[in-house]
Formats: C-alpha cells, structure tokens, sequence
C-alpha cells in the first residue's frame, strides 16, 4: 500500500511540475516561515483577519474593486507577485477581479466547502496566505475569475518611463 501511495505522490508531483521558471517564479518559491505573531506584527488587524483567519471584505468596499492603473499586484504579506494590472476587469463581483494569475507557481488552491457551497480557495503559494476564491465564470481566453481582497494585496505601479 505504501508503494502506491508513493507513485500516486510521485504521479501528482510529476503532473502539477511547470517545468522550468522564470527569475519572479523562484522568488515566489521562497516560503516564508513566519510565525502568527511575526504576520500580527507586520500586517493591520484587518489584513491578518482576511490573509490568516480567511475572511472576506463587504462588497465594493475594497480600495483596489475599481482601481485600475497599470502596474501589478503583490502578497501584502509576503511580497509574491501575484497578479497583473493587464488581467484585471470589472466583474461586478464588488472585490477586484483577475482572468489571470502571473505565474503559475505563486499561487495554491485549496477545495473550500465552508458555508454549504463548492468553491475553490486561492492562497498565496509563498506564505499560504488567504487571497480569495478562483471561480469559473470568467472572460476569456482563460473563462476564470479570481476574486480577491483588496486587503490581501499591494499595488506595485509601472515605472514611468
């Protein structure tokens, strides 16, 4: 029995690999190992209640729901990368919402079955962060929608040229 669970972990690994990553994906990799009261002591109140107890903003109240200037989003806890400005629409979801991530390491999904529904966690793959939740009624071309709390991110503008 030990055997087949060791090839169905080998099988897994083998089929979620990216194969080779680019310079932010290794960056992303780096796992953070902060204890609880280490994030208390960098994040607000508000921020570790969404990012480490997962909760959730009220709708449309989130800073970044209708902000959108070029630049990209990262990890308000950790810094990751996670999503870029040229992936964000307006959903009408009221919470920012992205048809793409920006890299496929940087971030991890969990099955979340909480409050009676079937929906899919999005954490942040360096800090295990909660960020919010991936749903499959998107645009195209990838037809997903990550939505996610402001209060999970940072916003990193374009450099002006």
């Amino acid at each position: 029995m030990n055997k087949l669970v060791f090839v169905a972990l080998l099988l897994t690994n083998a089929c979620l690999s990216h194969g080779q990553k680019s310079e932010s994906d290794m960056n992303n990799d780096q796992k953070s190992e902060k204890t609880d009261t280490d994030w208390k002591a960098v994040l607000t109140p508000e921020q570790y209640n969404i990012c480490f107890m997962k909760g959730t903003e009220a709708p449309g109240s989130g800073k970044y729901n209708k902000f959108f200037k070029p630049g990209y989003y990262k990890c308000v806890a950790c810094g990751a990368r996670l999503f870029d400005s040229a992936t964000k629409y307006d959903s009408g979801s009221g919470w920012p919402s992205f048809y793409d991530m920006h890299s496929k390491s940087g971030l991890a999904f969990h099955k979340d079955t909480n409050y009676g529904m079937m929906r899919t966690e999005v954490l942040c793959a360096r800090c295990g962060s909660h960020l919010g939740h991936v749903f499959d009624d998107g645009p195209k071309p990838t037809g997903l929608r990550y939505c996610i709390n402001s209060l999970a991110l940072e916003f990193v503008p374009d450099k002006e040229q």
